[in-house]
């Protein structure tokens, strides 16, 4: 019969993210037919006693583990991958899986630089012989669609200039338009996407204070009543605020699978970029280091990867 303790341990290799692979090596691999059949007998939550009486794997059990065992070879892909590939397919990817992941097309277009982003729509005109613009534009409809393209289509200014009177012009216009949001809908003015699309994240920023100063709020605070507009501000102005909230709902135990591959995606996408804030950030809202985070939700050879990849800005 299996030890308890190694039941235990299973237990915890199969659980998280990632599988912790050593565990499986050590226990699994010594174990008798007997053992193994305690194993699954004492494993309801992967095994299904059959009316055949024999013990066979939960088919939602084996996909969900074919997705953990996966994670550690998708990390490393994603990692090594060309970052204008990366980005292409990842915008790819999120346009076929629909509406729930059109987020992570803002992530791009938002928090890459000029250069990044055109990099991604050539590498992507390359992959899929079609521009993204033109395919964001097929599968998004409504008021979301210029919202988008635009996005994704900018090639923002990155120097340090700001015109500050047209900064605070702005920001009375994204107010008004927030203000009379029950009458028209923010994302459907054109001056909002306007703003938006075309000023540089240093003329945006300042927006940002400008808009606080007027309201006595932020403005992704009170843009709940467009997700979208959102996370395209937060984006902009504030990704280390809206990375450590992607991160931390990612790292929750019970996430389900899509939300899940997030945590893969943030940190190889931000390693090399702004991950050292954003650390810093997710300390300051959560309490508690992101890496201790890691290290008590994550398995094996998958976990000890984004350690090493969010030691690597200090």
């Amino acid at each position: 019969m299996a030890h308890p303790d190694e039941l235990e341990a299973l237990t915890k290799a199969f659980s998280g993210h990632g599988i912790h692979e050593q565990s499986l090596i050590s226990i699994l691999g010594k174990w008798q037919p007997e053992e193994k059949k305690s194993f699954r007998k004492g494993s309801p939550h992967l095994f299904i006693e059959d009316e055949r009486n024999f013990e066979r794997w939960d088919d939602h059990c084996v996909r969900l583990l074919k997705h953990e065992f996966m994670r550690f070879k998708n990390a490393v892909v994603l990692w090594t991958t060309h970052p204008w590939e990366r980005d292409a397919r990842l915008a790819k990817k999120a346009l076929k899986k629909g509406p729930e992941s059109y987020g992570i097309l803002i992530e791009i277009a938002c928090t890459r630089s000029a250069d990044e982003l055109l990099g991604a729509r050539r590498a992507y005109h390359s992959l899929f012989d079609h521009s993204i613009e033109e395919d964001v534009a097929s599968h998004i409809n409504g008021s979301e669609r210029k919202l988008f393209v635009a996005l994704l289509s900018a090639y923002r200014y990155e120097g340090s200039k700001i015109k500050e009177d047209a900064a605070k012009s702005e920001a009375n216009t994204l107010s008004n338009a927030i203000k009379d949001a029950d009458k028209k809908k923010p994302i459907e003015d054109d001056e909002v996407i306007r703003i938006l699309t075309t000023r540089s994240k240093p003329h945006l920023q300042a927006i940002y204070k400008y808009y606080k100063e007027i309201s006595g709020k932020n403005i992704d605070e009170e843009l709940d009543v467009d997700m979208r507009l959102k996370e395209t501000v937060q984006c902009l102005c504030n990704p280390q605020k809206y990375f450590s909230k992607v991160l931390n709902t990612a790292l929750t135990k019970d996430a389900d699978k899509k939300i899940k591959k997030a945590l893969t995606r943030v940190i190889v996408t931000r390693a090399d970029t702004d991950m050292k804030e954003i650390k810093e950030e997710y300390n300051s809202q959560f309490g508690a280091p992101l890496s201790k985070k890691i290290e008590d939700t994550t398995n094996g050879n998958y976990k000890d990867f984004l350690l090493t990849l969010i030691a690597r800005g200090g």
